[in-house]
Protein backbone atom coordinates (compact mmCIF):
# COMPACT_ATOMS: atom_id res chain seq x y z
CA UNK A 1 0.00 0.00 0.00
CA UNK A 2 2.93 2.37 0.64
CA UNK A 3 3.85 2.34 -3.05
CA UNK A 4 0.27 3.16 -4.04
CA UNK A 5 0.16 6.00 -1.51
CA UNK A 6 3.43 7.42 -2.82
CA UNK A 7 1.98 7.51 -6.33
CA UNK A 8 -1.29 9.15 -5.30
CA UNK A 9 0.53 11.87 -3.37
CA UNK A 10 2.19 12.97 -6.61
CA UNK A 11 -1.13 13.57 -8.38
CA UNK A 12 -1.64 17.34 -8.38
CA UNK A 13 -4.33 18.09 -10.95
CA UNK A 14 -4.17 20.42 -13.95
CA UNK A 15 -2.23 23.66 -14.45
CA UNK A 16 -4.97 26.31 -14.67
CA UNK A 17 -2.57 29.16 -15.45
CA UNK A 18 -1.26 27.42 -18.56
CA UNK A 19 -4.84 26.53 -19.54
CA UNK A 20 -5.72 30.25 -19.46
CA UNK A 21 -2.75 30.98 -21.72
CA UNK A 22 -3.86 28.21 -24.07
CA UNK A 23 -7.33 29.72 -24.23
CA UNK A 24 -5.88 33.09 -25.24
CA UNK A 25 -3.95 31.46 -28.08
CA UNK A 26 -7.01 29.49 -29.19
CA UNK A 27 -9.04 32.70 -29.28
CA UNK A 28 -6.40 34.32 -31.53
CA UNK A 29 -6.14 31.54 -34.11
CA UNK A 30 -7.40 32.22 -37.65
CA UNK A 31 -11.01 31.14 -37.06
CA UNK A 32 -14.10 32.43 -35.32
CA UNK A 33 -13.77 31.96 -31.56
CA UNK A 34 -14.89 28.53 -30.44
CA UNK A 35 -15.57 27.36 -34.00
CA UNK A 36 -13.58 24.15 -33.54
CA UNK A 37 -15.70 23.30 -30.53
CA UNK A 38 -14.62 20.27 -28.55
CA UNK A 39 -11.19 20.21 -30.20
CA UNK A 40 -10.37 23.55 -28.58
CA UNK A 41 -11.63 22.37 -25.21
CA UNK A 42 -9.55 19.22 -25.56
CA UNK A 43 -6.37 21.08 -26.55
CA UNK A 44 -6.67 23.29 -23.49
CA UNK A 45 -7.22 20.25 -21.27
CA UNK A 46 -4.08 18.58 -22.62
CA UNK A 47 -2.03 21.70 -21.83
CA UNK A 48 -3.42 21.62 -18.30
CA UNK A 49 -2.66 17.92 -17.83
CA UNK A 50 0.87 18.00 -19.23
CA UNK A 51 1.78 21.49 -17.95
CA UNK A 52 3.35 22.11 -21.38
CA UNK A 53 2.50 25.04 -23.67
CA UNK A 54 3.21 22.97 -26.79
CA UNK A 55 2.54 19.30 -26.00
CA UNK A 56 3.60 16.66 -28.54
CA UNK A 57 2.74 12.99 -28.80
CA UNK A 58 5.77 11.26 -30.24
CA UNK A 59 5.44 8.28 -27.90
CA UNK A 60 1.94 6.82 -27.72
CA UNK A 61 1.25 3.59 -25.84
CA UNK A 62 -1.79 1.32 -25.62
CA UNK A 63 -1.68 -0.96 -22.58
CA UNK A 64 -3.65 -4.20 -22.96
CA UNK A 65 -3.96 -6.14 -19.71
CA UNK A 66 -5.40 -9.66 -19.83
CA UNK A 67 -6.79 -11.94 -17.12
CA UNK A 68 -9.39 -14.64 -16.62
CA UNK A 69 -12.43 -14.55 -14.35
CA UNK A 70 -13.72 -17.43 -12.26
CA UNK A 71 -17.29 -16.16 -12.59
CA UNK A 72 -17.40 -17.59 -16.12
CA UNK A 73 -18.29 -20.86 -14.34
CA UNK A 74 -21.75 -19.33 -13.92
CA UNK A 75 -22.44 -19.16 -17.67
CA UNK A 76 -22.34 -15.35 -17.99
CA UNK A 77 -20.53 -15.17 -21.34
CA UNK A 78 -21.12 -16.30 -24.91
CA UNK A 79 -17.47 -17.39 -25.17
CA UNK A 80 -15.39 -19.90 -23.18
CA UNK A 81 -12.55 -18.60 -21.01
CA UNK A 82 -9.98 -20.13 -23.39
CA UNK A 83 -10.60 -17.18 -25.70
CA UNK A 84 -8.66 -14.88 -23.36
CA UNK A 85 -5.35 -16.66 -24.04
CA UNK A 86 -6.18 -17.15 -27.72
CA UNK A 87 -6.80 -13.42 -28.20
CA UNK A 88 -3.58 -12.53 -26.39
CA UNK A 89 -1.68 -14.59 -28.96
CA UNK A 90 -3.58 -12.65 -31.63
CA UNK A 91 -2.46 -9.34 -30.08
CA UNK A 92 1.13 -10.53 -29.99
CA UNK A 93 1.03 -11.57 -33.66
CA UNK A 94 -0.50 -8.24 -34.69
CA UNK A 95 -3.80 -9.61 -35.98
CA UNK A 96 -6.36 -7.95 -33.70
CA UNK A 97 -8.43 -4.81 -34.14
CA UNK A 98 -6.27 -2.91 -31.68
CA UNK A 99 -3.13 -3.77 -33.65
CA UNK A 100 -4.63 -2.24 -36.78
CA UNK A 101 -5.73 0.93 -35.00
CA UNK A 102 -2.51 1.26 -32.98
CA UNK A 103 -0.51 1.03 -36.20
CA UNK A 104 -2.82 3.62 -37.73
CA UNK A 105 -2.00 6.19 -35.05
CA UNK A 106 1.63 5.16 -34.57
CA UNK A 107 1.27 3.74 -31.06
CA UNK A 108 3.11 0.82 -29.54
CA UNK A 109 1.07 -1.91 -27.88
CA UNK A 110 2.08 -3.37 -24.53
CA UNK A 111 0.43 -6.75 -23.82
CA UNK A 112 0.43 -8.02 -20.23
CA UNK A 113 -0.61 -11.33 -18.68
CA UNK A 114 -2.12 -10.25 -15.36
CA UNK A 115 -3.84 -13.54 -14.58
CA UNK A 116 -4.62 -15.78 -17.53
CA UNK A 117 -5.60 -19.33 -16.55
CA UNK A 118 -2.70 -20.94 -18.38
CA UNK A 119 1.00 -20.29 -18.90
CA UNK A 120 1.47 -18.63 -22.27
CA UNK A 121 4.27 -19.49 -24.66
CA UNK A 122 7.20 -17.04 -24.32
CA UNK A 123 7.07 -14.06 -26.67
CA UNK A 124 9.36 -11.03 -26.83
CA UNK A 125 6.38 -8.67 -26.70
CA UNK A 126 4.61 -10.36 -23.78
CA UNK A 127 4.96 -8.92 -20.28
CA UNK A 128 4.26 -11.40 -17.47
CA UNK A 129 2.77 -9.96 -14.26
CA UNK A 130 0.56 -12.92 -13.39
CA UNK A 131 -1.08 -12.50 -9.99
CA UNK A 132 -2.82 -15.87 -10.13
CA UNK A 133 -4.38 -18.24 -12.65
CA UNK A 134 -7.58 -16.27 -12.95
CA UNK A 135 -9.78 -14.93 -10.17
CA UNK A 136 -12.04 -17.14 -8.07
CA UNK A 137 -15.76 -17.35 -8.78
CA UNK A 138 -17.13 -14.19 -7.14
CA UNK A 139 -20.63 -15.67 -7.01
CA UNK A 140 -19.34 -18.10 -4.36
CA UNK A 141 -16.89 -15.89 -2.50
CA UNK A 142 -14.33 -13.12 -2.99
CA UNK A 143 -12.70 -12.94 -6.42
CA UNK A 144 -9.24 -12.49 -4.91
CA UNK A 145 -7.53 -11.81 -1.61
CA UNK A 146 -6.92 -8.26 -0.50
CA UNK A 147 -3.21 -8.90 -0.92
CA UNK A 148 -3.78 -9.93 -4.54
CA UNK A 149 -5.85 -6.80 -5.16
CA UNK A 150 -3.03 -4.59 -3.87
CA UNK A 151 -0.52 -6.64 -5.85
CA UNK A 152 -2.51 -6.09 -9.08
CA UNK A 153 -2.46 -2.31 -8.61
CA UNK A 154 1.24 -2.38 -7.79
CA UNK A 155 1.83 -4.47 -10.92
CA UNK A 156 0.12 -1.74 -12.94
CA UNK A 157 2.45 0.83 -11.38
CA UNK A 158 5.48 -1.29 -12.31
CA UNK A 159 4.23 -1.85 -15.86
CA UNK A 160 3.86 1.88 -16.45
CA UNK A 161 7.16 2.79 -14.81
CA UNK A 162 9.00 0.26 -16.95
CA UNK A 163 7.50 1.59 -20.19
CA UNK A 164 8.04 5.18 -19.07
CA UNK A 165 11.79 4.56 -19.35
CA UNK A 166 11.23 4.38 -23.12
CA UNK A 167 9.29 7.66 -22.94
CA UNK A 168 5.52 8.06 -22.95
CA UNK A 169 3.55 11.17 -23.93
CA UNK A 170 0.02 9.76 -23.89
CA UNK A 171 -1.58 6.39 -23.13
CA UNK A 172 -4.70 4.43 -23.94
CA UNK A 173 -6.11 1.70 -21.73
CA UNK A 174 -7.24 -1.68 -23.04
CA UNK A 175 -8.04 -5.15 -21.72
CA UNK A 176 -8.95 -8.72 -22.51
CA UNK A 177 -10.73 -11.16 -20.25
CA UNK A 178 -13.79 -13.32 -20.79
CA UNK A 179 -16.21 -12.52 -17.97
CA UNK A 180 -14.84 -9.06 -17.22
CA UNK A 181 -18.04 -7.18 -18.09
CA UNK A 182 -19.65 -9.11 -15.21
CA UNK A 183 -17.00 -7.87 -12.79
CA UNK A 184 -17.24 -4.35 -14.22
CA UNK A 185 -21.02 -4.29 -13.80
CA UNK A 186 -20.63 -5.30 -10.15
CA UNK A 187 -18.04 -2.56 -9.56
CA UNK A 188 -20.28 -0.01 -11.27
CA UNK A 189 -23.34 -0.96 -9.24
CA UNK A 190 -21.40 -0.64 -5.98
CA UNK A 191 -19.93 2.81 -6.54
CA UNK A 192 -22.77 4.46 -8.46
CA UNK A 193 -25.51 2.81 -6.36
CA UNK A 194 -27.45 2.03 -9.53
CA UNK A 195 -29.57 -1.15 -9.78
CA UNK A 196 -27.69 -4.11 -11.27
CA UNK A 197 -30.17 -4.24 -14.16
CA UNK A 198 -29.23 -0.66 -15.13
CA UNK A 199 -25.50 -1.34 -15.42
CA UNK A 200 -25.43 -4.83 -16.93
CA UNK A 201 -25.24 -5.31 -20.69
CA UNK A 202 -24.76 -8.07 -23.21
CA UNK A 203 -20.96 -8.13 -23.15
CA UNK A 204 -19.83 -10.47 -25.91
CA UNK A 205 -23.35 -10.53 -27.37
CA UNK A 206 -25.28 -12.78 -25.01
CA UNK A 207 -28.97 -13.58 -25.50
CA UNK A 208 -31.83 -12.63 -23.18
CA UNK A 209 -31.62 -15.83 -21.17
CA UNK A 210 -27.91 -15.47 -20.43
CA UNK A 211 -28.38 -11.77 -19.67
CA UNK A 212 -31.03 -12.59 -17.09
CA UNK A 213 -28.66 -15.12 -15.52
CA UNK A 214 -25.80 -12.59 -15.59
CA UNK A 215 -27.87 -10.07 -13.62
CA UNK A 216 -28.78 -12.76 -11.09
CA UNK A 217 -25.13 -13.81 -10.73
CA UNK A 218 -24.01 -10.21 -10.09
CA UNK A 219 -26.72 -9.74 -7.47
CA UNK A 220 -25.67 -12.97 -5.80
CA UNK A 221 -22.01 -11.87 -5.85
CA UNK A 222 -22.86 -8.58 -4.16
CA UNK A 223 -24.97 -10.37 -1.57
CA UNK A 224 -22.32 -13.02 -0.83
CA UNK A 225 -19.36 -10.63 -0.64
CA UNK A 226 -20.90 -7.37 0.63
CA UNK A 227 -18.17 -5.11 -0.86
CA UNK A 228 -17.51 -1.89 1.07
CA UNK A 229 -18.05 1.09 -1.30
CA UNK A 230 -15.87 3.30 0.91
CA UNK A 231 -12.92 0.93 0.42
CA UNK A 232 -11.99 0.56 -3.28
CA UNK A 233 -9.43 -2.16 -2.53
CA UNK A 234 -12.16 -4.21 -0.85
CA UNK A 235 -14.42 -3.78 -3.90
CA UNK A 236 -11.62 -4.80 -6.27
CA UNK A 237 -10.78 -7.84 -4.14
CA UNK A 238 -14.34 -9.08 -3.81
CA UNK A 239 -15.79 -8.56 -7.31
CA UNK A 240 -12.96 -7.23 -9.51
CA UNK A 241 -10.33 -8.64 -11.83
CA UNK A 242 -6.55 -8.64 -12.00
CA UNK A 243 -6.57 -6.66 -15.26
CA UNK A 244 -8.92 -4.10 -13.72
CA UNK A 245 -6.59 -3.59 -10.76
CA UNK A 246 -3.59 -3.37 -13.07
CA UNK A 247 -5.25 -0.72 -15.23
CA UNK A 248 -6.14 1.27 -12.11
CA UNK A 249 -2.45 1.24 -11.18
CA UNK A 250 -1.45 2.37 -14.67
CA UNK A 251 -3.98 5.23 -14.60
CA UNK A 252 -2.81 6.44 -11.20
CA UNK A 253 0.85 6.33 -12.22
CA UNK A 254 0.24 8.13 -15.51
CA UNK A 255 -1.60 10.89 -13.65
CA UNK A 256 1.28 11.21 -11.20
CA UNK A 257 3.57 11.97 -14.16
CA UNK A 258 1.13 14.32 -15.95
CA UNK A 259 0.55 11.88 -18.80
CA UNK A 260 -2.92 12.09 -20.41
CA UNK A 261 -4.93 8.87 -20.07
CA UNK A 262 -7.41 8.08 -22.84
CA UNK A 263 -9.92 5.64 -21.39
CA UNK A 264 -11.39 2.94 -23.63
CA UNK A 265 -14.71 1.23 -22.93
CA UNK A 266 -16.65 -0.29 -20.06
CA UNK A 267 -13.94 -2.39 -18.41
CA UNK A 268 -11.31 0.33 -18.74
CA UNK A 269 -13.80 2.76 -17.23
CA UNK A 270 -14.45 0.40 -14.33
CA UNK A 271 -10.69 0.49 -13.70
CA UNK A 272 -10.83 4.29 -13.92
CA UNK A 273 -13.63 4.19 -11.35
CA UNK A 274 -11.40 2.20 -8.98
CA UNK A 275 -8.54 4.69 -9.54
CA UNK A 276 -10.90 7.60 -8.89
CA UNK A 277 -12.09 6.08 -5.63
CA UNK A 278 -8.45 5.70 -4.55
CA UNK A 279 -7.55 9.30 -5.53
CA UNK A 280 -10.27 11.62 -6.96
CA UNK A 281 -7.73 14.06 -8.48
CA UNK A 282 -6.85 11.39 -11.03
CA UNK A 283 -10.00 12.35 -12.95
CA UNK A 284 -8.33 15.53 -14.24
CA UNK A 285 -5.95 13.42 -16.34
CA UNK A 286 -8.67 11.20 -17.83
CA UNK A 287 -10.19 11.62 -21.28
CA UNK A 288 -13.13 9.41 -22.20
CA UNK A 289 -12.63 8.28 -25.78
CA UNK A 290 -16.16 7.03 -26.38
CA UNK A 291 -19.35 5.73 -24.87
CA UNK A 292 -19.81 2.06 -25.67
CA UNK A 293 -22.88 -0.04 -26.33
CA UNK A 294 -22.59 -1.40 -22.76
CA UNK A 295 -25.17 0.60 -20.80
CA UNK A 296 -23.09 0.53 -17.63
CA UNK A 297 -20.40 2.52 -19.43
CA UNK A 298 -22.54 5.65 -19.70
CA UNK A 299 -23.40 5.30 -16.01
CA UNK A 300 -19.69 5.39 -15.10
CA UNK A 301 -18.95 8.34 -17.39
CA UNK A 302 -21.87 10.31 -15.95
CA UNK A 303 -20.73 9.48 -12.41
CA UNK A 304 -17.19 10.65 -13.15
CA UNK A 305 -18.34 13.69 -15.10
CA UNK A 306 -16.45 12.63 -18.23
CA UNK A 307 -17.78 13.63 -21.65
CA UNK A 308 -16.95 11.07 -24.35
CA UNK A 309 -15.38 12.23 -27.60
CA UNK A 310 -17.58 10.05 -29.80
CA UNK A 311 -20.26 7.34 -29.91
CA UNK A 312 -19.72 4.68 -32.58
CA UNK A 313 -21.53 1.81 -30.82
CA UNK A 314 -18.18 0.16 -30.07
CA UNK A 315 -18.03 -2.74 -27.62
CA UNK A 316 -14.86 -4.62 -28.56
CA UNK A 317 -12.52 -3.38 -25.84
CA UNK A 318 -8.82 -4.09 -26.37
CA UNK A 319 -8.19 -0.32 -26.35
CA UNK A 320 -9.74 0.20 -29.81
CA UNK A 321 -11.78 3.21 -28.75
CA UNK A 322 -8.79 4.62 -26.89
CA UNK A 323 -6.66 4.43 -30.05
CA UNK A 324 -9.23 6.43 -31.99
CA UNK A 325 -9.49 8.85 -29.07
CA UNK A 326 -5.73 9.43 -29.04
CA UNK A 327 -5.96 10.30 -32.72
CA UNK A 328 -8.51 13.02 -31.93
CA UNK A 329 -6.46 14.30 -28.98
CA UNK A 330 -3.40 14.62 -31.21
CA UNK A 331 -5.41 16.49 -33.84
CA UNK A 332 -6.69 18.90 -31.18
CA UNK A 333 -3.21 19.71 -29.90
CA UNK A 334 -1.92 20.29 -33.42
CA UNK A 335 -4.67 22.87 -33.90
CA UNK A 336 -3.30 24.71 -30.87
CA UNK A 337 0.39 24.43 -31.70
CA UNK A 338 0.47 24.62 -35.51
CA UNK A 339 -2.40 26.83 -36.62
CA UNK A 340 -1.56 30.45 -37.43
CA UNK A 341 -2.79 33.40 -35.39
CA UNK A 342 -4.49 36.39 -36.99
CA UNK A 343 -1.32 38.43 -36.45
CA UNK A 344 1.15 35.85 -37.83
CA UNK A 345 -1.01 35.18 -40.88
CA UNK A 346 -1.77 38.88 -41.47
CA UNK A 347 -5.51 38.16 -41.38
CA UNK A 348 -7.94 40.86 -40.24
CA UNK A 349 -9.57 40.12 -36.91
CA UNK A 350 -13.26 40.30 -36.11
CA UNK A 351 -14.69 43.75 -35.71
CA UNK A 352 -15.51 44.63 -32.12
Amino acid sequence: MDEIKQITQKITGVDFKLMDEAQKRLDNLTKPRGSLGRLEELAKQIVGITAKENPEFKNKVIFILAADHGVTEEGVSAYPKEVTAQMVYNFLEGGAGINVLANHIGARVVVVDMGICCDLKPHPLLVIKKINYGTKNMARGRAMTREEAVKSIRAGIEIFENEFKREINIIGTGEMGIGNTTASSAITAIFTKKPVEDVTGRGTGINDEILENKVMVIKKSLSVNKPNPSDPIDVLAKVGGFEIGGLAGIILTAASKRIPVVIDGFISSAAALIAFQIEPKVKDCMIASHVSAEKGHKVILDYLGLKPLFDLDLRLGEGTGAALGINIVEAATKILTRMATFKSANVSERKK
